[in-house]
């Protein structure tokens, strides 16, 4: 087993959304910005670099087209993206709705701050999250066309 198999929760099939060209669209298990996704990259890789340059346009394609579909669904004021993979080295993009409605002192602040990232009523829960999954993947897979 490889580590990107051990870093995987029996849960991740359960919040994988869609296949696109570049990878696995995914809801996030943190859903305190309601429609926070990860795109991951098949096939695995360490890093953005590790992909020849149309692979890496194929890449934030999908990641751009998973925002827009974030925000038709969502109604979100923005999307804010990150590439890390500090904790997990395989190459994966975190697309973050921001709302307008959130408190001012969180609006500039990084999502990882907000104190409700781990609230057990924002985790995932497929009964609840599973229409907003049909209705993202709905606008993905028009819009990856």
């Amino acid at each position: 087993m490889d580590k990107s198999e051990q870093s995987r929760k029996p849960d991740d099939e359960e919040r994988l959304i869609c296949l696109v060209s570049s990878g696995k669209v995914y809801l996030s298990k943190m859903q305190f910005l309601r429609g926070y996704c990860i795109l991951q990259a098949e096939p695995e890789v360490p890093s953005i670099n590790h992909l020849a340059l149309d692979q890496q346009a194929a890449f934030f394609a999908d990641m751009t087209c998973v925002g827009d579909a974030i925000l038709e669904v969502t109604g979100a004021h923005r999307i804010n993206y990150a590439l890390l993979g500090n904790s997990m080295p395989i190459l994966h993009a975190h697309i973050v709705p921001r709302y307008a409605s959130e408190p001012a002192e969180l609006k500039q602040a990084l999502p990882w701050t907000n104190p409700a990232m781990d609230d057990p009523e924002t985790v995932f829960k497929y009964a609840r999250d599973k229409d907003l999954m049909d209705a993202l993947k709905k606008k993905i897979l028009v819009r990856a066309d």
